[in-house]
């Protein structure tokens, strides 16, 4: 038995029992995770249960760091360590293992020709070659920028260049030979074992006649783990036909013609079969989870499986039957608006749209526009030749790993760009207007946490986690809201703002992508007439979690109250993208604060993650508190993309915010035509057509075209040793980036009375 690993851990049972202290033994040439109910009844043999490693999954949850699961034959086993340590000792071995017998092969020659399983298994090979080569290109380009002769330097990156065109010829390969495979066998691959009759006297397993060729077969097979047999076992009648607990459904029954009776003084030793399974002997008490998010029926690879696009969508894009969107907002509430004829013309008027006909201008050309405006999101179309690239994406990553320069499928991506879906803060733009309004600064306090919580439930389109496009560096964003209740058309525009085409009552927005590495973007709102603006900046970094994709978003945002002289600093709550494997959903997690230096008011904020043994998605709890005091004036509990309620200190309750009883107001953004070409939607108008008429490859095309240009102008700069200058935004001490020119201070360039002076924070 090679064991390279054993110790104890905590596995989670159920609700009533709790974690549990089990002894863990990893066996390497098995694939297999036994546990015990302690280390002696190890030593005697008697298994509580195993996990088979092969085609497992691992997961870490980044809001406790001692915790993992393992996801494997439609189960989730959940695992606690001591501590952080303790877990990454754990994972990397385990890593390790799932690995090796991803790629283990065993041949029978007494077996027909291979399967289209063995040629699944040479893609998995292939997948581990792939990541020993991208290994080696990162060593060769570390060393290249240590080169100081330019002669070695120029040979270096001669070589790089070669090594890269490789690299992508061997990742074109493996996707072409996985969608050829797809294209013969729709059912994806993934193997489905045929039942199978073992006679345990035998040397090998035996398959039914009409089984086919069964490859499961030859995983299982007889493992000598070298385990001591207890006294209670070696005296088992023969008429005993298992021993230890029940074996499950599919599991071999191990019976004493199965054990090997070693001689002298040595007690007879265990012979172990690896189950074609995982099992525990609480089988029916134990926890499993992995299906907890499956409603729409799966493909091989767990992936939703749609018949066609035109099954899941109307013509404009919404799911048939309904005009609601996942949060129950209607879609005339969701889309955005372009500018109204006046703002801008197209070469067109847009034609009536029709189904099954994509949106068309008079002219005949498409309406990139009208793409833009359907915003609601299809749950990624037919997913049966998706699956084996997010699998090949997975065998590239390892547990912890940043993925800021993984290159994600094109199919997971929302229609529109990151810089795009940061304007949601302002989706209820009258909710952040009226903290100018109020006189008290209690008032105030309270009604920036109330903007803030209304902010995060209108940036979720689909009930499918997507990923907006990563904006490239340079690209810019502009759009605008006119508030309900304010009117707008009368007041002159403001020139020198953000948005100079817009009137002093209109809340206007820019955002620009200030850096690459790390991917960190700016923006920025203002209303003039309100005298109130609000500047953030957010850093994403990005980190593979096994089961899940977590976002931290390093940064923060002011909120300048310019009246009261007032700033109110916020920070981000992590996101994170559940379920991967199967249907992906999105949560938030983690705690954010907002402060007010002025006042003393401060307030914090707790994004609840699920708790795997049971309880509600997207809960929030937050408290706010007057200057000096610890216990807090105001406790809100709910779910940000729900209600929330409100209880204050002197015993009243009541709704503190029903984010789906408020209207979305809609942004306006001129026509595409009317665009510079580093503005998001013009910039991305291809993938985005790609997405929309489910064109992967036009969209995949269009998007590796940007990448690229964006890699050739970034060596540009390095050869001619440039910085890159951003346009409206500048950095400030400590990796701030402020507005150039905030409301403020062109207030006080313009002779304004009884302004403050402005700060970096604005």
């Amino acid at each position: 038995m090679a064991t390279i690993m054993e110790g104890s851990l905590s596995k989670w049972t159920n609700v009533m029992k709790g974690w549990q202290f089990r002894w863990f033994v990893l066996d390497d040439n098995a694939g297999l995770l036994s546990y015990y109910t302690s280390r002696e009844k190890m030593i005697r043999g008697v298994r509580r249960g195993c996990v088979r490693l092969k085609g497992a999954v691992i997961g870490i949850d980044d809001e406790d760091d001692s915790t993992f699961t393992i996801t494997v034959d439609s189960k989730t086993f959940h695992f606690q360590a001591r501590d952080a340590d303790e877990r990454e000792k754990w994972i990397r071995a385990l890593e390790d293992t799932i690995l090796r017998h991803a790629h283990k092969l065993r041949w029978d020659p007494s077996k027909p020709a291979p399967s289209v399983q063995d040629f699944d298994k040479k893609l998995i090979e292939a997948d581990a070659y792939l990541q020993i080569l991208i290994n080696q290109v990162e060593a060769l380009e570390e060393r290249i920028d240590k080169m100081q002769d330019p002669s070695d330097k120029s040979h270096g990156l001669h070589i790089r260049d070669h090594a890269n065109a490789l690299l992508e010829n061997v990742k074109h390969s493996i996707v072409l030979l996985q969608i050829a495979k797809n294209t013969a066998h729709p059912v994806n691959g993934i193997f489905q074992p045929a039942t199978s009759t073992y006679t345990l006297n035998d040397s090998s397993p035996t398959s039914k006649p009409d089984s086919g060729p069964d490859m499961s077969s030859l995983t299982s097979t007889l493992v000598h783990t070298g385990i001591e047999m207890g006294a209670d076992v070696a005296n088992i009648p023969p008429s005993s036909p298992t021993i230890g607990p029940p074996a499950p459904p599919g599991s071999l029954p191990l019976s004493l013609s199965a054990l090997s009776v070693a001689a002298g003084a040595h007690r007879p030793s265990m012979t172990l079969l690896v189950p074609d399974i995982s099992y525990s002997s609480s089988e029916d008490e134990d926890f499993y989870d992995a299906n907890d998010y499956t409603s729409t029926p799966l493909s091989a690879h767990g992936l939703p499986i749609f018949s066609s696009a035109s099954d899941q969508l109307d013509a404009a894009g919404r799911t048939p039957g309904s005009g609601m969107s996942p949060l129950g907002r209607r879609d005339s509430e969701m889309s955005s608006s372009v500018a109204p004829p006046g703002a801008g013309g197209g070469a067109g008027a847009p034609q009536e749209r029709r189904p099954g006909v994509p949106p068309l201008l008079s002219d005949g050309s498409l309406d990139y526009d009208a793409l833009y405006e359907d915003e609601d999101e299809s749950d990624f179309g037919p997913m049966e030749a998706h699956g084996s690239v997010v699998t090949h994406l997975l065998s590239q990553v390892k547990i912890g790993m940043d993925l800021t320069r993984v290159v994600l499928p094109t199919f997971i991506l929302e229609r529109r760009s990151l810089l795009e879906m940061y304007s949601d803060y302002f989706a209820h733009p009258d909710y952040f207007l009226k903290i100018a309004d109020f006189k008290d600064a209690r008032d105030r306090m309270v009604q920036v946490v109330r903007w803030y919580m209304s902010a995060y439930h209108a940036g979720r389109k689909s009930s499918v986690a997507k990923k907006p496009y990563n904006p490239i560096l340079g690209e810019v964003f502009y759009c605008h809201w006119n508030v309900p209740g304010l009117p707008h058309g009368n007041d002159p525009h403001v020139q020198d703002g953000p948005v100079p085409w817009c009137d002093r009552n209109q809340l206007t927005f820019i955002a620009e992508q200030v850096s690459h590495h790390p991917p960190i973007s700016a923006f920025y709102a203002e209303h003039y007439n309100k005298k109130i603006s609000f500047c953030a900046h957010v850093w994403t970094k990005s980190k593979f979690l096994g089961l899940s994709v977590g976002v931290h978003n390093i940064g923060q945002g002011c909120v300048s109250v310019i009246e009261y002289d007032e700033e109110y600093i916020v920070t981000f709550p992590n996101g994170y993208g559940r379920s991967i494997l199967t249907v992906p959903w999105i949560e938030l997690g983690g705690p954010v604060t907002i402060s007010c230096a002025k006042t003393g008011f401060t307030a914090t904020v707790e994004f609840h993650t699920k708790p795997f043994y049971g309880g509600k998605k997207h809960r929030i709890s937050g408290e706010v508190y007057q200057p000096g005091d610890k216990k807090s004036f105001l406790s809100i509990t709910g779910e940000w993309n729900g209600s929330m309620h409100a209880k204050w200190a002197d015993g009243r309750s009541e709704v503190f915010l029903n984010v789906n009883e408020i209207p979305i107001v809609k942004k306006v953004v001129r026509p595409i035509c009317d665009q510079s070409e580093m503005e998001s939607r013009r910039l991305w108008k291809e993938v985005t057509a790609g997405l929309r008429l489910n064109d992967i490859d036009k969209a995949t095309n269009a998007k590796t075209e940007l990448e690229q240009r964006q890699r050739e102008e970034a060596k540009e700069r390095k050869e001619r040793n440039l910085q890159w200058e951003t346009k409206s935004f500048r950095e400030t001490g400590g990796g701030d980036w402020v507005y150039v020119s905030p409301l403020i201070s062109r207030l006080q360039r313009n002779g304004t009375a009884d302004l403050p002076a402005p700060s970096d924070q604005r």
